[in-house]
Formats: structure tokens, C-alpha cells, sequence
């Protein structure tokens, strides 16, 4: 997982816990998985764009040019 070793991410864990406090990961954990959520359904979205865009314009060029 991007290169992260169990002692390192075992550092940021506890690093996170001194900063926020037990009572806030909870709430950063579900914010973190949302953006990712959305950010994976903007590539998804972008990528089927793309390719619909790609499928259209194939279908308008003549065949033999």
C-alpha cells in the first residue's frame, strides 16, 4: 500500500491520534472514504465520457480513408 511498511503506517496512526484525538477519526475515516468514493466515480464518469466520445467519433469517420 503505496509503499508503506506496518511500522510506518503504524507511526501515522498513532500520529493522527495525538493530533485529532480519538473522538475525531472516526469522522475524518468516513470524510477520507467519501472523497475517495467520489473521486473514483469522477474518473469512472470521466473515463465512460471518453470513451463514448471515442465509439461516436469512429462511428461519423468513413471507413477506408
Amino acid at each position: 500500500m503505496f509503499g508503506l511498511g506496518p511500522m510506518e503506517i503504524t507511526l501515522i496512526v498513532v500520529a493522527a491520534l495525538l493530533i485529532f484525538g480519538p473522538s475525531k477519526l472516526p469522522e475524518l475515516g468516513k470524510a477520507l472514504g467519501n472523497t475517495i468514493t467520489s473521486f473514483k466515480k469522477g474518473i469512472k464518469e470521466s473515463t465512460e465520457a471518453v470513451t463514448k466520445e471515442l465509439a461516436e467519433d469512429k462511428k461519423e469517420t468513413p471507413s477506408g480513408s
